[in-house]
């Protein structure tokens, strides 16, 4: 069992940079991929970021690819979502979640486990 919960959402004006924080409970974090995806008002979850149990790969959306950077720490249980030169358009709520098997990291319903989300809001 994995619990997640995410931090550090917010608003901000175009151009500006966040750092989301997701915070693992579970003692076998280390061995799950984790992934960050996003959803905004009336359109589909969507994957924006990934990286494996040991951050040898990580993977990203073609829109944020080159603004947006997954990493994490696994002696603290943490995973991050540094993300650069934000747009109105990566306006959604974000989400992390922790997939034990990682054959496809693009796709939410591999996942095993999510957080609720936090809020980015990108004023133009």
């Amino acid at each position: 069992q994995v619990q997640l919960v995410e931090s550090g959402g917010g608003l901000v004006q175009a151009g500006d940079s966040l750092r989301l924080s997701c915070a693992a409970s579970g003692r076998t974090f280390s061995s799950y991929g984790m992934g960050w995806f996003r959803q905004a008002p009336g359109k589909e979850r969507e994957f924006v970021a990934a990286i494996t149990w040991n951050s040898h790969n990580t993977y990203y959306a073609d829109s944020v690819k080159g603004r947006f950077t997954i990493s994490r720490d696994n002696a603290k249980n943490m995973v991050y979502l540094q993300m650069n030169s934000l747009k109105p358009e990566d306006t959604a709520v974000y989400s992390c979640a922790a997939d034990r098997s990682f054959r496809n990291y693009g796709l939410a319903y591999e996942y095993d486990y999510w957080g609720h989300g936090t809020q980015v809001t990108v004023s133009s």
